[in-house]
Parts: structure tokens; C-alpha cells; sequence
């Protein structure tokens, strides 16, 4: 190749666009992945700048009437105990990311390190470790949870401990079987001839073949996380009292409906928006990462 094309080459790469900008100008040319970005933005700018957008302190009584209707003072009207709802809804939100943020990331971690190991053991610890993994996902995950809150107590902690534990078998899954496929390409058998080591073949070759795919599943995992923590919030086995959560929302509005819709309507929203959000960035997303649904390909 001659001087005048390789400057030729290294111009055009100059100009094209880099690879995010393309991955944006993809998600711009799909309607619901923007509205998922806009709610999800919206739901976790909530939730972190919650401190300065409440005009109430979310556990303070009788700030309104008791079941309030929605006014200029109580945007969302008032609970059972004139508390403002709208002031408790976007601490709730805040519960709900921290939830989320913690049980994903602990889940996510160990599930990526059982199916490493999984996929790239001996049969018989894959073997091994598909038993515990299938036993804990052959788990009804309300009962797992009623033992772990009488061992522990209702807590925030119980809710993540929860969540990750029979979040695990679902990713170690998908990650075994990544491995399991990367394992005899032809380049990973070529590094294990020249002597590369387990951990170097995992880290360089196989480990950033497997966490796109991860990452997109554990966000389209988000809303049925936050729904998991609202339900069992809502069952009482959830955050304690006084600490808002979508759950209790829900819970303390059904107890009080026939006198006011508008507690069950302020907790209910936010759950819907929330998993409407996740689940069309997640799929937008999926379609952009994944070779094998891109459209161009």
C-alpha cells in the first residue's frame, strides 16, 4: 500500500463516526428505546437529587388532611396519616435504585464468577454447581423470602439479600453458556497451544465476550427487581416502617381505598413508568449490542 492511500485510509477512519455515536444515532431511530432513556433518566434523576426535589419530609404526619386529595400543597394528596405522597413516592424511588443498584451488582458479581467457573471447569463442577444453581431457582422466592425475614428480620438488607440470591442462577445460566460456546473457538484454543493460562484465556478472550450480553439482561432485570422489592414491601416483608417504599404505598393505600383512590394511584404509577422505562431501553439496547438482531447485519 502506498503512502498516499494509507493517508487515505487513516482520513476516512478520522471521519467516521465513533462507535457510540453510531449506537446513538441507532437509539435515536427508535421511538420507544428515547421514551425508555427519558423515563429511566427521569426515574433515577428522581431518586438521586430526592433530597432537594421533596418539599415534605417523607415520614412527617399531618402536613395535609388525612387522605387528601391531590392539591397545590400535596401534589399527590396525603396517606392515612396526612403524610405528603408525593414527597414519600420519590423517596420510595430512591429505595427502589438502591435496591436495584445493590441485589444486581452482588447478583451480578458472583453469577459471573459461578459461570466462569461453570464453563470453564471440569464437567464434574459443572455439574456440581448446575444442582445449587438449579435448586436455588426451583425455589419459590416468596418462601425463600418469609425464611430469610424470620431469620433476619424485615429490612433493607433482607430485601437485597433476597433479590441477589435468586438472581444468581439466572445470570451464572447465561454466562456458562457464553463460555461454554467461546471455549473451543479457534483462538482461544490457539492461546491455551502457545501456553496463555486459565485466568489470562477468562479475562482477555472470554470475559468481554460475556458481560455485553450480561449487562443488557441485567437491565431489562431492573423493573422486575424494583417489582419484586414493592411486593414484598407490600406483603410486610419489605423496609420497615416508616421508610417509604412503593410497596407500603400501595399497601397502606388499599387498606384505605374505599375512602381514597389517590394513595394507590400515586404508588402504582411510578412501578408502571418504572418497568415501561427499563424494559424499552433494554430492548432498544439489545437490538443495538446484540450481532445477532441488528438489522444492518
Amino acid at each position: 500500500m502506498s503512502a498516499t492511500d494509507t493517508t487515505r485510509s487513516e482520513a476516512r477512519q478520522a471521519s467516521e463516526p465513533s462507535a457510540w455515536v453510531q449506537h446513538w444515532r441507532q437509539l435515536c431511530k427508535n421511538p420507544l428505546g428515547l421514551l425508555g432513556l427519558f423515563l429511566v433518566v427521569l426515574m433515577v434523576g428522581s431518586a438521586l437529587l430526592a433530597d432537594f426535589i421533596v418539599p415534605y419530609d417523607p415520614t412527617q404526619v399531618m402536613v395535609g388532611p388525612r387522605l387528601g386529595p391531590p392539591s397545590w400543597q400535596n401534589l399527590m394528596g396525603t396517606d392515612q396519616l396526612g403524610r405528603d405522597t408525593f414527597s414519600r413516592v420519590i423517596m420510595g424511588g430512591q429505595v427502589a435504585l438502591i435496591v436495584a443498584l445493590a441485589s444486581l451488582t452482588a447478583a451480578l458479581s458472583l453469577g459471573l464468577l459461578l459461570g466462569l467457573i461453570a464453563g470453564f471447569g471440569p464437567r464434574w463442577l459443572d455439574n456440581g454447581l448446575l444442582l445449587v444453581l438449579d435448586s436455588v431457582r426451583a425455589f419459590p422466592v416468596i418462601i425463600f423470602a418469609l425464611a430469610v425475614v424470620t431469620l433476619l428480620g424485615p429490612s433493607l438488607f433482607t430485601v437485597v439479600f433476597v433479590v441477589a440470591i435468586t438472581s444468581i442462577p439466572v445470570y451464572a445460566r447465561v454466562v456458562r453458556t457464553q463460555t461454554q460456546a467461546l471455549r473451543d473457538h479457534e483462538y482461544v484454543l490457539a492461546e491455551r497451544a502457545m501456553g496463555a493460562g486459565t485466568g489470562r484465556i477468562l479475562g482477555v478472550h472470554i470475559l468481554p465476550n460475556v458481560i455485553g450480553p450480561l449487562l443488557i439482561l441485567a437491565s431489562m432485570d431492573v423493573p422486575l427487581v424494583i417489582a419484586l422489592e414493592a411486593g414484598l414491601s407490600f406483603l410486610g416483608m419489605g423496609v420497615r416502617p416508616p421508610t417509604p417504599s412503593w410497596g407500603t404505598i400501595l399497601n397502606n393505600g388499599y387498606n384505605y381505598i374505599q375512602n381514597s383512590p389517590w394513595p394507590v394511584i400515586a404508588g402504582g404509577i411510578p412501578i408502571i413508568l418504572t418497568t415501561l422505562g427499563f424494559t424499552f431501553l433494554g430492548e432498544a439496547l439489545r437490538d443495538i449490542f446484540d450481532p445477532k438482531l441488528r438489522k444492518d447485519l
